[in-house]
């Protein structure tokens, strides 16, 4: 089956960094767009950023020129570099693989990792 692992997430300052980490089995990795989500306390899970087969990127605005995503298919793991964080950046971030084809419902998900961002 598919698997989706994270890694990464934690408690950080204001103004820190994390890199998130999301490692796929079961899938052929460079098949797959890949993406974060986050989903923060009483709200909805929102898309932060997402990287397709080809490597075009895209962000959510209030990320923009904050966070990176790229993906290492030779290790099948997708990543999201997380700079300059701010406390609404707070949430449980979850990984998700795309097939071509395949929207989001039937797309795969990560267990999800929580980043705390104290002020």
């Amino acid at each position: 089956q598919v698997q989706l692992v994270e890694s990464g997430g934690g408690l950080v300052q204001a103004g820190g960094s994390l890199r998130l980490s999301c490692t796929a089995s079961g899938i052929i990795f460079s098949s797959n767009a890949m993406a974060w989500y986050r989903r923060a306390p009483g709200k909805q899970r929102e898309l932060v950023a997402a990287i397709t087969t080809y490597g075009a990127t895209n962000y959510l605005s209030s990320v923009k020129d904050r966070f990176t995503i790229s993906r290492d298919n030779a290790k099948n793991t997708v990543y999201l570099q997380m700079n300059a964080l701010k406390p609404e950046d707070t949430a449980v971030y979850y990984c998700n693989s795309r097939p071509q084809g395949v929207g989001v419902a039937g797309s795969s998900w990560g267990q999800g990792t929580q980043v705390t961002v104290s002020s």
